[in-house]
């Protein structure tokens, strides 16, 4: 019996649909370039009128998501129940929100950091891109190689 690599669909999502589902989850993680590397920071956050808003404090994240390089936001879930996940990406330029009414307007968007501190900075990703996709989630049994299904022997 031969085993097969297993044929997975892969779904490429409208912008619609990438938004609905950034909507429905509220963290992600953020990818930034720091002086000679990329460096990824989980975040929670919110969508704002086709924006992605989350709040930080000082420090390399907020360094880092205000330089001059743009950033990437990737979230995803996946349904336990129908094993189908999804995969979002934003990729955009990025501001602080500092007016007056623009900072008063970012406290209704009831966005509350899970970790305790200052985190008095308010930042939107304006995207240039936002894919996504959705695909079932493979068993492991149908992918596992013969190799990773062979006895081994005792670590004694």
């Amino acid at each position: 019996m031969m085993n097969k690599p297993a044929i997975t669909e892969t779904e490429d999502l409208t912008a619609h649909e990438c938004w609905g589902l950034l909507r429905g989850v509220s963290v992600g993680r953020l990818a930034v370039w720091v002086q000679d590397h990329p460096d990824i920071f989980p975040i929670n956050y919110t969508v704002d009128h086709g924006t992605v808003v989350f709040r930080t404090g000082e420090g390399t994240k907020l360094a880092a998501a205000l330089g001059e390089t743009p950033v990437a936001l990737e979230a995803d879930g996946v349904d336990a129940d129908t094993g189908v996940a999804w995969s979002v990406v934003v990729k955009g330029s990025t501001a602080s929100i500092s007016s007056t009414d623009d900072v008063l307007d970012s406290f209704s968007l009831m966005l509350f950091p899970w970790q305790s501190g200052h985190k008095d900075s308010f930042i939107r990703i304006s995207p240039t891109s936002v894919t996504g996709r959705r695909f079932k989630v493979t068993p492991p049994a149908e992918w596992w190689t013969a190799q990773a299904n062979a006895p081994q022997a005792s670590p004694e």
